[in-house]
């Protein structure tokens, strides 16, 4: 999969699979993306290849849910296309940046206490109030990966 800003300048390639994918309804990713939600493709930073400019890290205002986010944007056209929060080796590349923002579909719906209550979400997807247990929900691929962040 690849994707890149609006404007074209940073571009990148996704080198395997995401570890998992979330739908954040809180009410700071709906802020930061002026929308009811985020899809966000988690995947390790060494797994992502540029392709074009790299994106500048870009200072978030703090809030307690945001103290450690880091949102990474075009210089040119400040497009938002990814995010890290307490490990800076995981990525959360934004959906919508993907060539084909399709080709992904949420594993899971996160901070759905501040969702939007006209969207119906699928029963067949998990729901959370707040957050999850990695563990418990993640695949077993997924954790390898994860484990394999953490012995380097």
């Amino acid at each position: 999969m690849e994707g890149g800003c609006a404007c074209g300048e940073v571009r990148y390639r996704l080198g395997s699979p995401p570890l998992f994918v979330h739908c954040c309804h809180c009410l700071n990713c709906q802020r930061q993306t002026g929308s009811a939600f985020v899809i966000n493709v988690l995947i390790e930073r060494g797994r992502v290849e540029s392709l074009g400019r790299e994106p500048e890290r870009v200072p978030v205002p703090r809030t307690p849910s945001t103290k450690r986010q880091q949102v990474y944007r075009c210089a040119r056209c400040k497009t938002a296309v990814w995010s890290t929060f307490t490990r800076k080796d995981v990525l959360f590349v934004r959906a919508g940046t993907l060539d084909d923002p399709s080709a992904v579909e949420p594993d899971v719906h996160i901070f759905t206490r501040s969702k939007v209550p006209w969207l119906v979400l699928p029963e067949s997807t998990p729901a959370f109030a707040t957050y999850y247990d990695t563990r418990k929900l993640w695949p077993p691929q997924s954790l390898e990966r994860l484990e394999e962040l953490r012995s380097a």
